[in-house]
């Protein structure tokens, strides 16, 4: 089925009900994300819905600079990562420990994995980006019941969050109650929240945003307010890659030419940037205004 809003994100209201609400749904940006490498199942599904979930929390958080979902265990997923800018770009990557095999699900990747959410702001003037990061439990069978629960305990908001993800697409759909909402209808969270409840993944990943929010909240008049389009892009550049060959130190950065080139490989997108002897000489005898380090879990 070809679906208008792919690769998008759409912002809507139930008013009726004191509701707003994020649908996502990523196409070819999922499916650039997913090749960069031949990941086992679950870790694939798992990397499919935090990047839907990277963008969705964009939705109604205000984002200057980049969000990113990140994951690290001590069992057989080492590093998940996925992140969505303000300007609507994706990437993601996951990595697996050698003879992992398939992981079973967020319970199997052990009992002291971190999942965080990392907002990053740029600074004012030449002061440093502003970095705010916040911890979720991993408690929960899923990372849509993890992510719900950290917006009840976190912002104190009623959330319903479902995200969902195969080989050709990842999605995501985020119901809230409206921040001080006084809406008439009191009754209104728990019925948006019943109708929620009937969703299924395959359901989620089958129909465009306008026909799913008819199918399930007819009654409560829904309204699309906003929305915008999404697509893959890695920051990565040859500029990032000095600063970071500069943070090795001479001796390691010229232990790193081979046959007199030194070849570095963004793992998020694939571009490879080759520096010859003369190359690694000039970063450290040029003046180089510093880089901001991609995203990091803190």
């Amino acid at each position: 089925m070809t679906h208008p809003d792919r690769d998008h994100l759409t912002r809507f209201l139930l008013p009726r009900a004191g509701v707003r609400g994020v649908h996502v749904h990523l196409d070819a940006t999922w499916q650039a994300i997913a090749s960069s490498d031949d990941y086992p199942p679950m870790v694939r599904a798992m990397l499919g819905e935090s990047a839907a979930a990277s963008a969705l929390f964009t939705g109604h958080t205000k984002v200057d600079g980049r969000l990113s979902v990140q994951l690290r265990g001590t069992a057989g997923l080492r590093t998940l990562f996925a992140e969505c800018t303000a300007a609507g770009t994706l990437r993601g990557i996951a990595r697996v420990a050698d003879g992992a095999g398939d992981i079973a699900g967020l319970h199997a990747i052990g009992e002291d994995a971190l999942l965080a959410i990392t907002i990053e702001n740029p600074g004012i003037g030449d002061r440093e980006p502003v970095r705010y990061q916040s911890l979720v439990s991993l408690d929960a069978p899923d990372l849509s019941a993890a992510f719900e629960a950290y917006f009840v305990q976190s912002e104190q908001l009623p959330t319903r969050l479902l995200l969902a993800a195969d080989s050709d697409a990842a999605v995501g759909l985020m119901l809230q109650k409206l921040p001080g909402d006084s809406v008439a209808d009191v009754d209104g969270w728990d019925r948006a929240s019943a109708l929620f409840a009937t969703l299924r993944a395959g359901e989620l990943l089958e129909t465009g945003v306008a026909e799913l929010l008819h199918r399930l909240f007819h009654e409560e008049d829904p309204q699309i307010v906003g929305g915008r389009p999404l697509e893959f892009a890695c920051s990565c550049s040859r500029g990032r890659v000095e600063a970071m060959l500069a943070s090795l130190g001479r001796v390691e950065a010229e232990a790193a030419l081979a046959d007199g080139v030194a070849s570095v490989r963004c793992e998020f997108c694939g571009q490879a940037y080759t520096f010859d002897t003369a190359g690694i000489h000039a970063i450290f005898t040029e003046d180089r205004r510093p880089m901001d380090a991609p995203p990091r879990l803190q």
